[in-house]
């Protein structure tokens, strides 16, 4: 598997040839410029994973790219005429041999009902899990897990525990967009302890394909 990360949440994952995105939202403008991919995956509605106008861009360059969501997504897609196929909790489909599966109902707690909208976590591959923002435990077995690092919904010592709960034998940041490049402890702190139970937890360099 291979992952170009762009920046905060979006990915670019590739799988035997397979190029899925990821999250296209206000965090990042790379993806607006990229072609050639096979699907979109988005957790939802939020502006840093949802970003309308980049959707738009994604699909000028990408006409009739499949989109996988959720219903509240979804609903917002369908204002815009934008085709999509809803994948959501308990859900699952298979995209050119690859399954992904919804897990979780809705947004970590931010403050009372603040923020509070559908979030879908996708298992791709039976490897990968992308949680988006929550801490949701899909009850399987993951080997990659992509670990939120930040954000005013959650603690570095929460993510820690969700990592550790897991247990996947590799993790690596997102949500992590509000960081410094140069002041990112909460990272660091993240792979000194999930070290410990034996999780290789690796920051993935802006724009730089990697292999996990």
């Amino acid at each position: 598997m291979k992952i170009t990360k762009f920046g905060h949440c979006c990915l670019l994952i590739e799988i035997s040839g397979t190029r899925i995105l990821t999250d296209p939202g206000n965090f990042t403008t790379a993806q607006d410029e990229l072609k050639n991919f096979d699907l979109l995956l988005i957790t939802h509605e939020h502006q840093d994973h949802f970003h309308l106008d980049s959707v738009k861009k994604i699909l000028a360059n990408n006409p009739g790219v499949p989109i996988i969501t959720n219903s509240a997504v979804g609903a917002l897609l369908d204002k815009e005429g934008i085709k999509h196929q809803i994948v959501a909790e308990g859900q699952q489909t298979n995209f050119k041999n690859i399954p992904i599966e919804g897990f979780g109902h809705e947004h970590a707690t931010i403050y009372q009902d603040y923020g509070k909208v559908e979030n879908t976590g996708y298992f791709i591959d039976n490897k990968l899990f992308y949680p988006g923002d929550a801490f949701t435990d899909p009850g399987k077995q993951v080997e990659i897990l992509a670990l939120p690092a930040g954000g005013p919904w959650m603690k570095a010592s929460e993510a820690i525990d969700y990592a550790k709960k897991l247990k996947p034998k590799k993790a690596f940041p997102v949500h992590d967009g509000m960081f410094l490049p140069h002041a990112n402890f909460t990272v660091m702190l993240m792979k000194g302890f999930l070290a410990q139970d034996g999780i290789e937890f690796t920051p993935i360099e802006i724009n730089k394909e990697t292999e996990l």
